[in-house]
């Protein structure tokens, strides 16, 4: 066995039911030999957004693996593995080096180095005989604390080799850190002694599968639950207590029950200040439960610390609350309850023109509207692109699963969806798995949906066209007005042709629940859809608060 049959053997072990590659690297055969299949995508960082998705689903218990050739093909992957670092997503990454003796020559890409910033470990592989130890290393990386992608550099020397003895591997487990009895208690004292207590839930929340747990502890105590861009649908949105998600959009109530709160208690979040997520608004006292101690006091003084994986922390919540507080409190839920329906029904009130809109171009949200009431949402896996669709989509999409939505956004880079959503997909095959996104992101990476008909993976992609880089109308009056700089503009239905991907074209109101439906029974036969829809340049979003 050489080292490339090395590393296939542990990604068997470790349960990988496939590779995501392009195309040159020294165990994609290896791997292909042993049923891990390999699928090959168009652009790295597509393909890296593929084994992205597949890890958000699985929820970190199993990991997507991308391979990257030495070179070119390591360094074209680099925005996806950013996006990754940023979104704090478990991944493998095997790249393709150099030869050893060319590692300190200039000029050289030794990625080892070069993602170290935007990995949470990486090594370069120096012999054969230490390639167990590295991915031991790496899975227990990926599968401990904070998540994050992980990068093994392995040179063609060290994968040619003949590893000596017998392979020594078991699978990594997933490791979970308790908290601390005392800082449970304290901040169980310190909701029920709020009057306006909040739960705060983030991306962490997904990875522990502790949604209908967290909706429990919301009505023991009771709480409204707001949710961070990564977080949406930690609990399904459209539980009585569900305030939803935020980008820099977001409901009313959710602005609203955010203000007047007075101790917010975050499970499961960084707390992490970005330019695409709300923040914490000043004179709130502050719990802050994370895996990661080092994100503790990083953006926001916490009153209180309560260190541990978010679904181990709920559980012990849930009990410290049944035993301070008692039987009772059904009156408080209940008008709790009435309050969150209230002002949801205000908001909805106040967007009805448009989520009911018949003008052409197509409104936005009259699509979205029109997903919702078409699609089976138990069984959707939705996420959306970078600018528009993200802020379209975070605030109304309402889910009615925990954990049916990949938000994202600390980074933002346009065409990210496209990767995921075909992860998604690949990890859920049974599920409709659908990506909404702007013109300007398609021509990021849109040829990649090419990638989903070759290889049978049945995703939904939407497409807002309207024409224009609407996210920098604000920013570029002067350049789009004497250079015409934003217009972008094409038929995306006619490229989808052209890549083998049904598609539809849709510029009318009363043709967009039949085009919806004639998409998922083509997704359900395990093909692609690409569903183009013609639309208003843009509208203002829910921004409140």
């Amino acid at each position: 066995m050489n080292g490339a049959e090395v590393i296939a053997e542990i990604l068997k072990r470790e349960g990988t039911d496939f590779l995501s590659c392009y195309p040159r690297n020294a165990v994609i055969e290896p791997c292909a030999a042993i049923d891990i299949r390999p699928i090959f995508c168009r652009q790295e960082r597509v393909g890296v957004g593929i084994a992205d998705g597949y890890s958000r689903i699985k929820r970190g218990k199993k990991n997507g693996v991308f391979g990257a050739q030495a070179g070119p093909g390591i360094e074209n992957a680099f925005p996806g593995i950013a996006q990754a670092f940023s979104e704090n997503v478990p991944m493998l990454i095997v790249a393709g080096g150099l030869p050893l003796a060319r590692q300190y020559v200039r000029p050289v890409f030794r990625a080892a180095d070069v993602y170290r910033p935007v990995t949470k470990w990486s090594a370069l592989a120096h012999n054969v005989q230490e390639l167990p130890a590295l991915m031991r290393r790496a899975y227990q990386a990926m599968r401990s604390g904070k998540p994050g992608p992980v990068l093994i550099e392995l040179p063609e020397e060290v994968a040619e080799a003949e590893f000596k003895g017998a392979l020594d591997y078991t699978p990594v487990p997933v490791q979970r850190v308790a908290p601390d009895p005392d800082a449970i208690k304290k901040a169980v004292e310190m909701l029920l002694a709020a009057k306006q207590p909040l739960l705060w839930a983030g991306q962490g929340v997904h990875y522990a599968e502790a949604g209908e747990k967290l909706a429990a502890l919301a009505e023991m105590l009771p709480a409204p639950v707001v949710a961070t861009n990564p977080g949406k649908s930690a609990i399904a949105d459209n539980h009585p207590l569900a305030l939803g998600g935020a980008t820099r959009s977001r409901s009313k109530m959710y602005a609203d029950f955010l203000k007047k709160a007075d101790v917010i208690m975050a499970i499961g979040s960084s707390l992490t200040i970005t330019n695409f997520g709300p923040s914490v608004p000043p004179g709130k006292t502050i719990i802050h439960s994370t895996n990661d101690s080092g994100d503790i006091n990083k953006d926001y003084r916490a009153d209180l610390a309560v260190v541990g994986d978010a679904g181990l922390v709920v559980d012990a919540l849930i009990a410290e609350v049944a035993r301070q507080k008692g039987p009772g409190g059904g009156n408080a839920l209940t008008s709790l309850k009435e309050e969150v329906a209230g002002g949801k029904k205000v908001w909805l009130d106040e967007w009805s023109k448009l989520l009911n809109s018949d003008e052409m171009p197509l409104n936005q949200y009259r699509v979205i509207r029109d997903m919702m009431r078409t699609f089976d949402r138990d069984n959707v896996i939705m996420t959306h692109d970078s600018g528009s669709p993200r802020e379209q989509m975070i605030p109304f999409w309402e889910t009615t699963l925990a954990g049916s939505y990949l938000g994202w956004g600390k980074s933002t880079q346009l065409g990210y969806g496209l990767g995921i959503t075909m992860g998604a997909k690949l990890a859920a095959p049974k599920k409709l798995c659908v990506n909404v996104m702007g013109d300007a992101s398609f021509g990021m990476t849109g040829m990649d949906i090419e990638t989903a008909a070759r290889n049978r993976i049945g995703i939904l992609t939407v497409v807002f066209n309207n024409g224009v880089m609407g996210a920098e109308r604000d920013v570029l009056k002067i350049s789009d007005k004497k250079y015409g700089v934003m217009t972008v503009g094409g038929n995306y239905q006619k490229v989808a042709e052209g890549l083998n991907v049904a598609s539809r074209r849709v510029d009318r109101p009363a043709d967009i629940v039949g085009a919806l439906k004639e998409a998922v029974d083509v997704t359900e036969k395990d093909a692609p859809f690409l569903l183009e829809f013609v639309v208003k340049e843009g509208h203002d979003f829910s921004r409140y608060g």
